[in-house]
C-alpha cells in the first residue's frame, strides 16, 4: 500500500511541475541552509572536546576591582599552578603554559623563524591528549632545553618525522634536544602550536611572584564540580598569597571548563582567537527559521490547492478510503517530496561548501560526520521533516466531508485562510528583522572603518624586531630608512598597536610599594620621541619626550586625556607620580612632561584606557618600527624597507603590518558574521518570495475566469494586478510592524559587546520593511501582470 502511495505522490509531482519545482527547490535551498550552519554550530561547539579529560580540565583565569580600576585576565602569575596542586586535593595535576617560546630554528643548514611555540612542563601531556608518534610523553618535557615536535614541523625541518627523535637543534642559537613528536594539534582547540618547549633551567626563580601575570594555568581536578569548592576558597586564597602583592581589592579566582572557553571567555590575553556564544545561538536561530520559511511555503501552496483535489479525496471516502489512509497518503507525498528535496540539497551543499568555508574560515565537509552517519542523519531528517510539513495538510485535507466534497465544495474556509496568512506574515517577519539585522552590522562595520582613532592610520606599516641584537641598533636603521624621500617618518615602540595585547601595570602605588585605593591600572606603552610624530598622534598640553632632554628616559613620562579625566586632574602636566617599584624595592617617582589627546591601541569593541608613554630604557624594548611611507609607489617603498633591513638582519626578513589592516583584522569576526548573515538574509527573502510567487500564481489560475470576465468589462492592467496583489502586500505591512520591534531589540543588544557603537536610526526599520515590500511587490507583479495580460477569450472560450 506505502508503494501505491508512493507512485500517486510521484504522479501528483509529475502533474503538477510548477508546483512541485517550487516546492521542491524552496525546500532544498532551506535545507542546505540548514545544513550548512548546523555544520557551523556543530565545529564550533566542539572545540576541545576531543581531549578525553575534557570535562575535567578548567583554565584558572582572574578578575579583579577596586576603587580606580579592573582587570579581567586569561593569564596568571607562575606561582598559580604548584600552589593549587599543593593546597587542594581536589586537583590531580597543573600546568603553566607560557606563549612567549617562539623563536629561530636551525638544524644543519635549515632555518625556520618559528613564532608558534610554547614554554610548558611534562604534565601537559598528563592533562590534554596529544597523540605521540614518536618518544615517551612520560619524560619528553622533563628537562630543560628539551622541545616536543609536531608531525607538520618535524617534516619541516628534518623531511621524515620519524628520525627527528634525538636529534639536536638551534633556537636563538641554544642547544636543544628533539624528545618527542605529536601529531599536529586538531584545528578545533583554543590554542595552537607547532611545538612545546620545557621551561628554563631558571624558571623556578618566577615561582615566589604573585604580581605577575604571563602564563596560562590549567588543571585537572578530581571531578567536574571540584572547581565549585576551589573558587569558594577564592577569597582565603587571595588574602593568603596574591594579596600581599596586588593589595586591597575585589578579587575573583575563576575556573573555566575547558569546553567553554572557545565561545564564552572574552578576557584580556586570551592565548587565541576564540569565538562567540552569541553568533551560534543567532545562526542556529537562522538555520531554523530558514528552515520553517521553506517548510511554511509547503504548507501554504498545498493547503491552497486544496480545491483542486477536494472531489479526488470525495471519490477515495466513497470507494472505503478512510482518514487514517488518507493522512498516510498525503504524507507519503510529503516524505517523497522532502526526500527529493534533501538530494538536490546535497548536491547544492556540496557546491556551496568551498565558497562558505572561505567565507567562514573553515574546513568543513559535508560528510562531517561520517559517511554513514551523514545518511541516516539525511534519511531521518526527510522523515522528519515530511511528517512536519504534513500534518496540518494531511489533517485539514482528509477532513472534507465526502457529499460536499464530491460537489467541489469546500465549505468554511475562513480558519484555513487566517493559518495560511498569519503564515504569510511570520516569513516576512523573519525576512524583515533579518534584513534590519544585516543594515545594522553594515553600518557598525562602517563605523569602525571611519571613526577617528585618533591617530593617522593611514599608509604606517610595522613590523617586529625579532632579532635581540638588532634592536641594539635600531637608531642606526631609522637613520637609513630617512634617507629615502618616500620615508616620511619613523618611530618605535614597545608593542604593535591593533593586536589587544599591549601590557599594563599600576599607576601610583602607595610608600610601601603596594596597591592601595589611589591606585589604578593602566596601559604601559614604551615609546621613543618619534612615534607621537609618526602616527601623528595630538597632543593636549606639554610636550613629546625630547632626545635632547637626557633624563626623560627614566624621569619623564607622557599620559593620555582618560588617565587625567579619572584622577580628576585639571592640570596634570608637572606633577610628580609613583609609577612601579624597582628590583630592590624602592619607589620610582617620573615627571608628567605631557598629556596627548586620547587614541585608541585597541579596537573599539574596548574603550580607549588610562595609558602612561614611557621611553624605553634599554636597547631589547626597542622592538617595533613604525614607518609612515609617502603616498604613490608604496612597493617601492617597501622594497626599501627591506632592503636596509636586510643589511642589519641577514638572517630575518621584515613582515609587514599595515596599521589599517592590524585594525581591521580586529573586526575579521564580525565581518564574517555579517557577511554570513546577509547570504542567509537573500537566501530567506528569496525562498519567502517562492512562496509568495506560488500562491499568486495559483490564485490568478484559479480566478482566471473572474479575471477574463473583468477584462471584458473593461477592468485595466493595473486593476487586475492590485486585485491579486492586494491581500499579500497588506500582509507584508502587518509583518513590519511586527518586526521592526523585534530587530531593534536584538541588535540593541549585540551593539552591548562595543564600546563604541552606532545609534540605531528608525530609517532602517523603514528601509528593511520597504525592502521587504518591494521584493514582495515585485514578485507578486510579474505573475499579476502576466495572468492580467492573457487574453480573455483564452480563458472564457470553454463557458
Amino acid at each position: 500500500m506505502i508503494s501505491n502511495y508512493l507512485k500517486i505522490a510521484w504522479r501528483n509531482l509529475q502533474k503538477h511541475k510548477a508546483f512541485s519545482f517550487i516546492n521542491i527547490f524552496g525546500l532544498a535551498m532551506g535545507i542546505a541552509a540548514f545544513w550548512l550552519i548546523t555544520l557551523y554550530v556543530t565545529d564550533e561547539w566542539s572545540y576541545d572536546r576531543y581531549n578525553t579529560k575534557a570535562d575535567r580540565i578548567f583554565r584558572v583565569v582572574q578578575h579583579g576591582q577596586w576603587n580606580g580600576g579592573k582587570f579581567d585576565l586569561a593569564v596568571t602569575s607562575p606561582p598559580y599552578a604548584p600552589t593549587l596542586k599543593a593546597e587542594f586535593p581536589q586537583v590531580v595535576d597543573a600546568i603553566r603554559i607560557n606563549a612567549e617560546g617562539g623563536g629561530k630554528i636551525t638544524t644543519g643548514d635549515k632555518s625556520i623563524s618559528e613564532g608558534s611555540m610554547l614554554f610548558t612542563e611534562n604534565s601537559i601531556f598528563n592533562i590534554f591528549s596529544y597523540q605521540f608518534l614518536y618518544g615517551d610523553d612520560k619524560t619528553a618535557l622533563a628537562k630543560p632545553q628539551t622541545i616536543v615536535l609536531t608531525k607538520t614541523l618535524a617534516e619541516n625541518l628534518f623531511t621524515n618525522a620519524s628520525i627527528a627523535t634525538g636529534k639536536t637543534i638551534l633556537i636563538d642559537s641554544q642547544p636543544t634536544t628533539v624528545t618527542g613528536v605529536i601529531a599536529d594539534v586538531p584545528v578545533n582547540s583554543h590554542f595552537g602550536f607547532k611545538a612545546l618547549r620545557a621551561f628554563p633551567a631558571d624558571y623556578k626563580a618566577n615561582d615566589n611572584k604573585w604580581g605577575m601575570g604571563n602564563v596560562y594555568t590549567y588543571v585537572l581536578l578530581k571531578d567536574h564540580d571540584s572547581y565549585k569548592q576551589i573558587e569558594a576558597a577564592g577569597d582565603a586564597f587571595f588574602n593568603k598569597h596574591v594579596k600581599q602583592d596586588l593589595g586591597d581589592m575585589k578579587f575573583v579566582m575563576e575556573l573555566q571548563p575547558l569546553t567553554d572557553i572557545h565561545l564564552r571567555s572574552n578576557l584580556s590575553y586570551e592565548i587565541g582567537s576564540n569565538g562567540n556564544i552569541t553568533y551560534v545561538y543567532v545562526f542556529s536561530l537562522t538555520a531554523l527559521l530558514i528552515l520553517v520559511i521553506a517548510i511554511i511555503n509547503y504548507v501554504n501552496l498545498t493547503t491552497a490547492r486544496s480545491s483542486i483535489r477536494i472531489k479526488e479525496i470525495g471519490v477515495r471516502k466513497i470507494i472505503g478510503s478512510g482518514r487514517t489512509q488518507l493522512m498516510v497518503m498525503f504524507f507519503a507525498e510529503c516524505i517523497l517530496l522532502t526526500f527529493i528535496s534533501t538530494l538536490l540539497a546535497a548536491a547544492i551543499i556540496q557546491f556551496a561548501l568551498p565558497y562558505f568555508n572561505h567565507l567562514s574560515g573553515k574546513s568543513l565537509v559535508l560528510l562531517q560526520f561520517g559517511t554513514v552517519k551523514t545518511i541516516c542523519i539525511f534519511i531521518g531528517f526527510s522523515l522528519l521533516a515530511g511528517v512536519l510539513s504534513g500534518i496540518y495538510p494531511a489533517l485539514f485535507l482528509s477532513g472534507f466531508k465526502t457529499i460536499p466534497a464530491m460537489k467541489g465544495q469546500l465549505g468554511n474556509q475562513l480558519s484555513t485562510i487566517l493559518f495560511r496568512k498569519s503564515l504569510v506574515v511570520f516569513q516576512f517577519v523573519i525576512t524583515i528583522v533579518m534584513i534590519a539585522g544585516s543594515c545594522v552590522i553594515y553600518q557598525q562595520l562602517n563605523y569602525f572603518q571611519k571613526r577617528d582613532l585618533g591617530f593617522n592610520k593611514a599608509q604606517t606599516l610595522t613590523f617586529h624586531i625579532n632579532n635581540r641584537e638588532v634592536r641594539g641598533k635600531v637608531d642606526a636603521i631609522k637613520q637609513q630608512l630617512l634617507l629615502n624621500p618616500n620615508i616620511e617618518s619613523v618611530g618605535v615602540a614597545g608593542n604593535p598597536i591593533g593586536n589587544n595585547n599591549i601590557g599594563g601595570g599600576d599607576f601610583n602605588l602607595g610608600p610601601d610599594g603596594k596597591a592601595t585605593s589611589e591606585s589604578k591600572m593602566v596601559q604601559n606603552l614604551q615609546v621613543d620621541e618619534d612615534f607621537i610624530p609618526t602616527l601623528q598622534i595630538k597632543m593636549a598640553g606639554g610636550r613629546n619626550f625630547s632626545k635632547d632632554v637626557t633624563t626623560d628616559v627614566k624621569d619623564a613620562i607622557i599620559v593620555n586625556e582618560t588617565l587625567v579625566k579619572e584622577l580628576g586632574w585639571k592640570d596634570a602636566v608637572g606633577r610628580r607620580v609613583r609609577t612601579g617599584v624597582d628590583e630592590q624595592g624602592k619607589i620610582i617617582e617620573q615627571t608628567i612632561v605631557g598629556v596627548v589627546k586620547d587614541f585608541n591601541t585597541y579596537s573599539l569593541q574596548h574603550k580607549i584606557s588610562p595609558m602612561v608613554l614611557n621611553m624605553p630604557s634599554q636597547a631589547n624594548d626597542k622592538d617595533n618600527l613604525y614607518v609612515r611611507i609617502a603616498r604613490g609607489n608604496v612597493q617601492a617603498s617597501l622594497d626599501y624597507i627591506s632592503k636596509v633591513y636586510s643589511t642589519f638582519d641577514i638572517e630575518n626578513k621584515a613582515e609587514f603590518h599595515f596599521l589599517d589592516q592590524n585594525f581591521a583584522a580586529q573586526y575579521q569576526t564580525e565581518q564574517k558574521q555579517g557577511t554570513i548573515l546577509l547570504i542567509f538574509t537573500i537566501l530567506a527573502i528569496s525562498i519567502a518570495c517562492l512562496g509568495l510567487f506560488g500562491l499568486v500564481t495559483f490564485t490568478a489560475e484559479q480566478r482566471v475566469k473572474e479575471i477574463g470576465i473583468r477584462k471584458v468589462l473593461g477592468a485595466s492592467v493595473g486593476s487586475i494586478v492590485s486585485l491579486l496583489s492586494t491581500d499579500l502586500m497588506r500582509l507584508v505591512i502587518i509583518a513590519t510592524l511586527i518586526a521592526c520591534p523585534i530587530a531593534w531589540f536584538a541588535m540593541d543588544k549585540w551593539l552591548q559587546d562595543f564600546a563604541y557603537k552606532i545609534s540605531i536610526n528608525w530609517w532602517v526599520f523603514l528601509l528593511a520593511g520597504g525592502s521587504a515590500a518591494l521584493i514582495a511587490l515585485i514578485t507578486v507583479s510579474v505573475q499579476s501582470i502576466k495572468a492580467a495580460l492573457t487574453n480573455p477569450v483564452k480563458s472564457l472560450r470553454s463557458e
